[in-house]
Protein backbone atom coordinates (compact mmCIF):
# COMPACT_ATOMS: atom_id res chain seq x y z
CA UNK A 1 0.00 0.00 0.00
CA UNK A 2 3.01 2.60 -0.28
CA UNK A 3 6.57 3.24 -2.23
CA UNK A 4 8.00 2.14 1.19
CA UNK A 5 8.72 -1.61 1.87
CA UNK A 6 7.09 -2.95 4.82
CA UNK A 7 9.45 -4.86 6.60
CA UNK A 8 8.73 -6.98 9.67
CA UNK A 9 10.41 -7.17 13.30
CA UNK A 10 8.37 -3.97 14.33
CA UNK A 11 7.83 -3.48 18.12
CA UNK A 12 5.43 -0.47 18.11
CA UNK A 13 3.76 2.12 21.26
CA UNK A 14 1.04 3.90 20.57
CA UNK A 15 1.55 6.99 22.40
CA UNK A 16 -1.65 9.90 22.66
CA UNK A 17 -0.87 13.38 23.80
CA UNK A 18 2.27 14.30 26.25
CA UNK A 19 0.90 12.35 29.00
CA UNK A 20 2.27 9.02 27.45
CA UNK A 21 5.12 11.27 24.92
CA UNK A 22 7.19 13.32 26.56
CA UNK A 23 7.86 10.42 29.66
CA UNK A 24 8.62 7.99 26.89
CA UNK A 25 10.89 10.82 25.06
CA UNK A 26 12.83 11.35 28.12
CA UNK A 27 13.11 8.15 29.59
CA UNK A 28 14.91 7.39 26.20
CA UNK A 29 17.33 10.42 25.97
CA UNK A 30 18.59 9.33 29.27
CA UNK A 31 19.14 5.60 28.20
CA UNK A 32 20.86 7.31 25.06
CA UNK A 33 24.78 6.16 24.99
CA UNK A 34 25.70 7.57 21.26
CA UNK A 35 23.64 9.65 19.70
CA UNK A 36 20.60 11.11 19.58
CA UNK A 37 18.99 13.14 16.84
CA UNK A 38 15.64 15.23 16.84
CA UNK A 39 13.39 17.08 14.63
CA UNK A 40 10.88 19.25 15.71
CA UNK A 41 8.44 22.17 13.86
CA UNK A 42 7.60 23.68 17.56
CA UNK A 43 9.76 24.20 20.23
CA UNK A 44 8.52 25.69 22.73
CA UNK A 45 10.42 26.21 25.90
CA UNK A 46 7.27 25.77 28.45
CA UNK A 47 7.45 23.20 30.79
CA UNK A 48 7.20 20.32 28.44
CA UNK A 49 9.86 21.83 26.24
CA UNK A 50 12.01 22.09 29.65
CA UNK A 51 12.22 18.56 30.41
CA UNK A 52 13.19 17.96 27.27
CA UNK A 53 16.24 20.19 27.18
CA UNK A 54 17.43 19.46 30.02
CA UNK A 55 17.53 15.50 28.88
CA UNK A 56 19.25 16.77 25.85
CA UNK A 57 21.75 18.84 28.29
CA UNK A 58 22.12 15.86 30.01
CA UNK A 59 23.05 13.21 27.70
CA UNK A 60 25.66 15.72 25.75
CA UNK A 61 27.60 16.49 28.86
CA UNK A 62 27.90 12.82 29.64
CA UNK A 63 29.29 12.32 25.79
CA UNK A 64 26.53 11.46 23.38
CA UNK A 65 26.27 12.92 20.41
CA UNK A 66 23.13 15.35 20.37
CA UNK A 67 22.18 17.40 17.29
CA UNK A 68 18.83 19.51 17.40
CA UNK A 69 16.92 20.74 14.68
CA UNK A 70 14.19 23.04 14.54
CA UNK A 71 11.91 24.89 12.29
CA UNK A 72 12.81 28.47 11.58
CA UNK A 73 9.08 29.39 11.85
CA UNK A 74 7.93 27.25 13.99
CA UNK A 75 10.59 27.81 16.60
CA UNK A 76 11.37 31.33 15.52
CA UNK A 77 13.86 31.64 18.66
CA UNK A 78 15.89 29.81 21.39
CA UNK A 79 15.94 31.64 24.38
CA UNK A 80 19.47 33.11 25.21
CA UNK A 81 19.51 30.94 28.24
CA UNK A 82 18.97 27.85 26.61
CA UNK A 83 21.75 28.68 23.72
CA UNK A 84 24.36 29.28 25.91
CA UNK A 85 23.89 25.99 28.42
CA UNK A 86 22.90 23.69 25.29
CA UNK A 87 26.22 25.53 23.96
CA UNK A 88 28.53 24.49 26.87
CA UNK A 89 27.08 20.74 27.19
CA UNK A 90 27.63 20.03 23.65
CA UNK A 91 24.12 19.86 22.22
CA UNK A 92 24.35 20.57 18.18
CA UNK A 93 21.36 22.54 17.14
CA UNK A 94 20.48 24.24 13.77
CA UNK A 95 16.64 26.52 13.13
CA UNK A 96 15.84 24.91 9.48
CA UNK A 97 15.15 28.00 6.79
CA UNK A 98 14.64 30.74 9.49
CA UNK A 99 13.26 33.69 7.61
CA UNK A 100 15.00 36.36 6.13
CA UNK A 101 14.00 40.43 5.84
CA UNK A 102 11.29 39.46 3.16
CA UNK A 103 9.64 36.31 5.46
CA UNK A 104 7.01 34.44 3.78
CA UNK A 105 6.99 36.76 0.64
CA UNK A 106 9.27 34.38 -0.73
CA UNK A 107 7.77 31.53 -2.02
CA UNK A 108 10.40 28.92 -1.18
CA UNK A 109 10.06 29.93 2.11
CA UNK A 110 6.82 28.08 2.43
CA UNK A 111 8.71 24.66 2.45
CA UNK A 112 8.70 23.83 6.28
CA UNK A 113 10.36 21.10 8.14
CA UNK A 114 7.13 20.08 9.50
CA UNK A 115 8.17 16.42 10.54
CA UNK A 116 8.39 14.96 14.24
CA UNK A 117 10.97 12.45 14.42
CA UNK A 118 13.44 11.60 16.79
CA UNK A 119 15.76 8.27 17.01
CA UNK A 120 18.28 7.29 19.79
CA UNK A 121 20.96 5.23 19.44
CA UNK A 122 20.06 3.67 15.79
CA UNK A 123 17.97 1.44 17.78
CA UNK A 124 14.49 2.75 18.97
CA UNK A 125 12.64 6.08 16.70
CA UNK A 126 9.71 8.06 17.34
CA UNK A 127 7.26 9.58 15.02
CA UNK A 128 4.08 11.44 15.10
CA UNK A 129 2.25 14.58 15.01
CA UNK A 130 3.35 15.86 19.04
CA UNK A 131 5.58 18.88 18.90
CA UNK A 132 7.58 19.91 21.99
CA UNK A 133 5.12 21.85 23.51
CA UNK A 134 2.47 21.56 26.32
CA UNK A 135 -0.64 19.66 25.59
CA UNK A 136 -2.28 22.91 27.80
CA UNK A 137 -0.17 25.17 26.18
CA UNK A 138 -1.54 26.95 22.48
CA UNK A 139 0.63 28.98 20.89
CA UNK A 140 -2.09 30.94 19.32
CA UNK A 141 -4.60 30.76 21.60
CA UNK A 142 -2.40 30.45 24.92
CA UNK A 143 -3.28 27.86 28.21
CA UNK A 144 -6.01 25.97 27.38
CA UNK A 145 -8.43 23.77 29.32
CA UNK A 146 -8.78 20.45 27.33
CA UNK A 147 -5.33 18.98 26.32
CA UNK A 148 -4.24 18.38 22.69
CA UNK A 149 -5.46 15.71 21.18
CA UNK A 150 -2.75 14.33 19.17
CA UNK A 151 -0.31 10.93 18.65
CA UNK A 152 2.94 9.71 18.13
CA UNK A 153 4.21 6.05 17.89
CA UNK A 154 7.70 4.48 19.41
CA UNK A 155 9.14 2.37 17.68
CA UNK A 156 12.12 -0.19 17.51
CA UNK A 157 12.61 -1.86 14.27
CA UNK A 158 14.28 -2.29 10.59
CA UNK A 159 12.40 1.64 10.35
CA UNK A 160 14.61 3.01 12.41
CA UNK A 161 17.41 2.78 10.55
CA UNK A 162 16.21 4.36 7.49
CA UNK A 163 14.85 7.24 10.18
CA UNK A 164 18.39 8.07 11.20
CA UNK A 165 19.94 7.48 7.63
CA UNK A 166 16.98 10.37 6.60
CA UNK A 167 18.06 12.42 9.73
CA UNK A 168 21.51 12.47 9.24
CA UNK A 169 21.77 13.64 5.90
CA UNK A 170 19.63 16.54 5.78
CA UNK A 171 21.55 17.51 9.28
CA UNK A 172 24.54 17.15 6.92
CA UNK A 173 23.62 19.00 3.89
CA UNK A 174 21.92 22.30 5.97
CA UNK A 175 25.53 22.73 7.82
CA UNK A 176 27.43 22.12 4.99
CA UNK A 177 25.47 25.14 3.12
CA UNK A 178 24.99 27.27 5.81
CA UNK A 179 26.28 30.78 5.21
CA UNK A 180 28.58 30.72 8.14
CA UNK A 181 31.63 33.19 9.01
CA UNK A 182 35.15 32.38 8.29
CA UNK A 183 35.61 32.15 11.88
CA UNK A 184 33.15 29.46 12.05
CA UNK A 185 33.80 27.13 9.74
CA UNK A 186 36.29 25.19 10.83
CA UNK A 187 34.20 24.71 13.85
CA UNK A 188 31.39 23.77 12.20
CA UNK A 189 32.93 21.31 9.29
CA UNK A 190 34.59 19.06 12.32
CA UNK A 191 31.33 19.16 14.15
CA UNK A 192 30.09 17.66 10.44
CA UNK A 193 32.13 15.28 10.26
CA UNK A 194 31.20 14.25 13.91
CA UNK A 195 27.91 14.08 13.24
CA UNK A 196 27.73 12.47 9.85
CA UNK A 197 30.40 10.03 10.76
CA UNK A 198 29.37 8.38 14.48
CA UNK A 199 31.90 6.06 15.84
CA UNK A 200 29.28 3.51 17.12
CA UNK A 201 25.21 3.42 16.85
CA UNK A 202 23.63 0.79 18.31
CA UNK A 203 21.49 -1.31 15.66
CA UNK A 204 18.04 -2.65 15.90
CA UNK A 205 17.42 -6.21 16.79
CA UNK A 206 17.34 -8.31 13.68
CA UNK A 207 13.72 -9.91 14.41
CA UNK A 208 11.32 -11.48 12.11
CA UNK A 209 8.28 -10.95 14.65
CA UNK A 210 6.70 -8.36 15.22
CA UNK A 211 4.31 -6.02 12.84
CA UNK A 212 5.18 -5.18 9.53
CA UNK A 213 5.56 -1.28 9.36
CA UNK A 214 7.41 1.18 6.69
CA UNK A 215 8.50 5.02 7.18
CA UNK A 216 7.20 6.99 4.54
CA UNK A 217 8.78 10.00 4.02
CA UNK A 218 7.96 13.45 2.06
CA UNK A 219 10.45 16.24 0.63
CA UNK A 220 10.63 18.72 -2.43
CA UNK A 221 12.88 15.98 -4.24
CA UNK A 222 12.52 12.48 -4.28
CA UNK A 223 9.41 11.87 -2.14
CA UNK A 224 7.22 14.39 -3.36
CA UNK A 225 3.94 12.22 -2.96
CA UNK A 226 4.88 9.29 -1.22
CA UNK A 227 2.30 10.25 1.85
CA UNK A 228 -0.67 11.17 -0.40
CA UNK A 229 0.18 7.92 -2.47
CA UNK A 230 -0.01 5.97 1.07
CA UNK A 231 -3.14 7.27 1.87
CA UNK A 232 -5.03 6.75 -1.73
CA UNK A 233 -3.49 2.89 -2.05
CA UNK A 234 -5.14 2.40 1.43
CA UNK A 235 -8.12 3.93 0.41
CA UNK A 236 -8.51 2.20 -3.04
CA UNK A 237 -7.84 -1.00 -1.10
CA UNK A 238 -10.36 -0.20 1.73
CA UNK A 239 -13.16 -3.32 1.68
CA UNK A 240 -15.39 -2.51 5.09
CA UNK A 241 -14.30 0.95 6.83
CA UNK A 242 -12.22 3.99 6.98
CA UNK A 243 -11.60 5.96 10.29
CA UNK A 244 -9.72 9.49 9.71
CA UNK A 245 -8.63 11.89 12.26
CA UNK A 246 -6.38 14.97 10.99
CA UNK A 247 -6.38 18.65 11.85
CA UNK A 248 -5.92 20.76 8.93
CA UNK A 249 -8.04 18.96 5.97
CA UNK A 250 -8.16 20.48 2.70
CA UNK A 251 -7.37 17.14 -0.01
CA UNK A 252 -6.33 17.88 -3.72
CA UNK A 253 -8.26 16.36 -6.31
CA UNK A 254 -7.37 12.88 -6.37
CA UNK A 255 -7.46 12.26 -3.09
CA UNK A 256 -10.87 13.52 -2.39
CA UNK A 257 -11.76 11.27 -5.32
CA UNK A 258 -10.62 8.19 -3.96
CA UNK A 259 -12.61 9.15 -0.35
CA UNK A 260 -15.91 9.94 -2.57
CA UNK A 261 -15.33 6.57 -4.36
CA UNK A 262 -15.11 4.52 -1.44
CA UNK A 263 -17.92 6.06 0.28
CA UNK A 264 -19.97 5.06 -2.78
CA UNK A 265 -18.80 1.58 -3.13
CA UNK A 266 -20.09 1.04 0.33
CA UNK A 267 -17.27 1.45 2.98
CA UNK A 268 -17.84 3.57 5.57
CA UNK A 269 -15.52 6.94 5.75
CA UNK A 270 -15.48 8.58 8.73
CA UNK A 271 -13.26 11.87 9.45
CA UNK A 272 -12.57 13.15 12.73
CA UNK A 273 -11.53 17.12 11.97
CA UNK A 274 -10.75 20.00 13.74
CA UNK A 275 -14.07 21.53 15.05
CA UNK A 276 -12.67 24.63 16.81
CA UNK A 277 -11.74 27.65 15.22
CA UNK A 278 -7.97 27.63 15.36
CA UNK A 279 -7.02 29.27 11.59
CA UNK A 280 -9.05 31.33 9.35
CA UNK A 281 -7.58 30.09 6.27
CA UNK A 282 -7.27 26.23 7.64
CA UNK A 283 -10.71 26.85 9.06
CA UNK A 284 -13.03 28.32 6.32
CA UNK A 285 -10.96 26.75 3.32
CA UNK A 286 -11.52 23.12 3.86
CA UNK A 287 -15.53 24.08 4.35
CA UNK A 288 -15.78 23.89 0.30
CA UNK A 289 -15.28 20.13 -0.01
CA UNK A 290 -17.15 19.31 3.05
CA UNK A 291 -20.39 19.19 0.78
CA UNK A 292 -19.19 17.21 -1.77
CA UNK A 293 -18.15 14.39 0.79
CA UNK A 294 -21.03 14.51 2.64
CA UNK A 295 -23.20 14.10 -0.24
CA UNK A 296 -21.26 10.94 -1.23
CA UNK A 297 -22.13 9.80 2.26
CA UNK A 298 -18.95 10.88 3.99
CA UNK A 299 -19.51 10.85 8.08
CA UNK A 300 -17.80 13.84 9.28
CA UNK A 301 -17.47 14.52 13.19
CA UNK A 302 -16.04 18.16 14.29
CA UNK A 303 -14.05 17.95 17.76
CA UNK A 304 -15.38 20.42 19.86
CA UNK A 305 -14.03 19.87 23.28
CA UNK A 306 -10.29 21.27 23.02
CA UNK A 307 -7.87 21.56 19.56
CA UNK A 308 -7.04 18.49 17.55
CA UNK A 309 -4.00 17.81 16.43
CA UNK A 310 -3.75 14.01 14.77
CA UNK A 311 -2.36 13.07 11.63
CA UNK A 312 -3.64 9.67 12.17
CA UNK A 313 -5.97 7.14 10.20
CA UNK A 314 -6.71 3.66 10.11
CA UNK A 315 -8.59 1.22 7.51
CA UNK A 316 -10.40 -2.17 8.05
CA UNK A 317 -9.17 -2.21 11.37
CA UNK A 318 -5.48 -3.51 9.78
CA UNK A 319 -3.78 -0.95 7.76
CA UNK A 320 -3.37 2.48 10.19
CA UNK A 321 -0.48 5.60 9.88
CA UNK A 322 0.82 7.85 12.38
CA UNK A 323 2.79 10.66 11.64
CA UNK A 324 3.04 14.47 11.24
CA UNK A 325 1.26 15.14 8.12
CA UNK A 326 -1.62 17.43 7.41
CA UNK A 327 -4.01 16.31 4.65
CA UNK A 328 -3.78 19.32 3.06
CA UNK A 329 -2.01 21.43 0.72
CA UNK A 330 1.05 22.74 3.09
CA UNK A 331 1.68 18.74 4.12
CA UNK A 332 1.27 17.41 0.99
CA UNK A 333 2.72 19.79 -1.21
CA UNK A 334 5.52 21.68 0.30
CA UNK A 335 6.56 21.14 3.84
CA UNK A 336 9.36 17.82 4.98
CA UNK A 337 6.29 15.23 6.48
CA UNK A 338 7.57 11.91 8.36
CA UNK A 339 4.53 9.08 9.00
CA UNK A 340 4.42 5.55 9.88
CA UNK A 341 2.20 2.74 8.07
CA UNK A 342 1.43 -0.03 9.62
CA UNK A 343 -0.05 -3.57 8.56
CA UNK A 344 -0.73 -5.18 11.80
CA UNK A 345 -4.07 -5.61 12.91
CA UNK A 346 -3.41 -5.09 16.96
CA UNK A 347 -2.08 -1.84 16.00
CA UNK A 348 -4.80 -0.66 14.27
CA UNK A 349 -7.53 -1.98 16.30
CA UNK A 350 -6.09 -0.15 19.24
CA UNK A 351 -5.80 2.94 17.48
CA UNK A 352 -8.98 2.84 15.85
CA UNK A 353 -10.63 2.52 19.28
CA UNK A 354 -8.76 5.43 20.95
CA UNK A 355 -10.60 7.37 17.78
CA UNK A 356 -13.61 6.12 18.01
CA UNK A 357 -13.58 7.03 21.66
CA UNK A 358 -12.90 11.08 20.88
CA UNK A 359 -15.48 10.85 18.41
CA UNK A 360 -18.63 9.80 21.21
CA UNK A 361 -17.16 12.14 23.85
CA UNK A 362 -15.75 14.73 22.22
CA UNK A 363 -17.07 15.12 19.05
CA UNK A 364 -20.31 16.44 17.20
CA UNK A 365 -21.19 14.82 13.79
CA UNK A 366 -21.39 17.54 10.97
CA UNK A 367 -25.47 17.65 9.85
CA UNK A 368 -26.11 17.75 6.30
CA UNK A 369 -28.99 19.77 6.17
CA UNK A 370 -27.38 22.36 9.15
CA UNK A 371 -23.73 22.11 6.61
CA UNK A 372 -26.30 23.32 3.26
CA UNK A 373 -28.42 25.82 5.90
CA UNK A 374 -24.77 27.79 6.49
CA UNK A 375 -25.54 31.81 6.36
CA UNK A 376 -24.06 33.14 3.17
CA UNK A 377 -21.96 35.69 4.94
CA UNK A 378 -20.40 32.18 6.18
CA UNK A 379 -20.47 30.50 2.64
CA UNK A 380 -18.78 33.69 1.20
CA UNK A 381 -15.62 33.91 3.61
CA UNK A 382 -15.29 30.00 3.30
CA UNK A 383 -15.24 30.47 -0.95
CA UNK A 384 -12.82 33.39 -0.11
CA UNK A 385 -10.43 31.09 1.79
CA UNK A 386 -10.47 28.65 -0.86
CA UNK A 387 -9.87 31.11 -3.53
CA UNK A 388 -6.75 32.34 -1.71
CA UNK A 389 -5.41 29.16 -0.92
CA UNK A 390 -5.16 27.85 -4.41
CA UNK A 391 -3.90 31.23 -5.80
CA UNK A 392 -1.20 30.78 -2.89
CA UNK A 393 -0.38 27.42 -4.34
CA UNK A 394 -0.66 28.62 -8.17
CA UNK A 395 2.20 31.62 -6.85
CA UNK A 396 4.31 28.43 -5.25
CA UNK A 397 3.99 27.25 -8.35
CA UNK A 398 2.04 23.71 -7.39
CA UNK A 399 -1.04 22.34 -9.13
CA UNK A 400 -3.58 20.98 -6.51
Amino acid sequence: MTDAPYLPGHQLQLLQGGQDYFPALVAAIDASQTEVRLETYIYAFDAEGERVAQALERAALRGVRVALLMDGIGTPQVPTQWQQRWNAAGVHWLRFAPLGRLGLLVPSHWRRLHRKLVVVDGAVAFCGGINILDDYNDPQHGPQQVARFDFAVRVQGPLVAEANTAMAQLWDRLLATRQLGQGQWSAARAVWQTMAHPQHVSKTPDSQGGALAALVLRDNVRNRKRIERAYRKALGSAQREVLIANAYFLPGGKLLRALVHAARRGVRVRLLLQGRYEYFMQYHAARPVFGLLLAAGVEIHEYTSGFLHAKVAVVDQQWATVGSSNLDPLSLLLAREANVVVQDAAFATELQQRLEAAMAQHSRPLDAQDFWRRPWGQRALDWFAYGVMRLTLLLAGRRY
